[in-house]
């Protein structure tokens, strides 16, 4: 490069002009190590709303009669606006079924909190402590032995 400056000297001097807006970081950055808690796959998930269980049922009538259409969006839009107009005495059904569907959640995620609390120390962890790996090996040993038999 003649004479100019380096791309890496160029980023310097901007970082150095460059103005904080009411008085927020240059470079907000999270704290290194915190970050969201991984998901156990193990949890039930939540009950879906009533209007989830009218949604099951909608979408596999809407895409009877309207089998061209491919937008997601269109369907959720005719949902919202079929549901909007529903009285309560026709939403009852969805609310009745979103209800029991809670209750069956709630009584998983008693059973799921009570084997949490219990923590770790059941049946599973005998067989966990075998990697895959040795047991693998253990079957692999009663082959090979069978195969060096053939072999000789």
């Amino acid at each position: 490069m003649k004479g100019g400056k380096s791309k890496t000297e160029s980023k310097r001097g901007d970082a150095k002009l460059a103005v904080n807006k009411k008085g927020a970081p240059a470079k907000a950055r999270k704290p290194a190590g915190k970050g969201k808690a991984a998901k156990d796959p193990n949890k039930p998930k939540r009950p879906p709303s009533a209007f989830f269980v009218f949604m099951e049922e909608f979408r596999k009538q809407f895409n009877k009669e309207h089998p061209d259409n491919k937008a997601v969006s269109a369907v959720g839009k005719a949902a919202g606006a079929k549901w909007k107009s529903m009285s309560d005495a026709e939403k009852a059904p969805y609310v009745a079924k979103s209800e029991k569907r809670k209750v069956e959640y709630e009584k998983s995620m008693r059973a799921y909190n009570k084997k949490q609390a219990e923590g770790p120390t059941g049946g599973d962890e005998e067989e966990s402590e075998k990697s895959v790996s040795e047991v693998n090996d253990d079957d692999d040993d009663d082959e090979g032995s069978a195969e060096e038999e053939d072999d000789d």
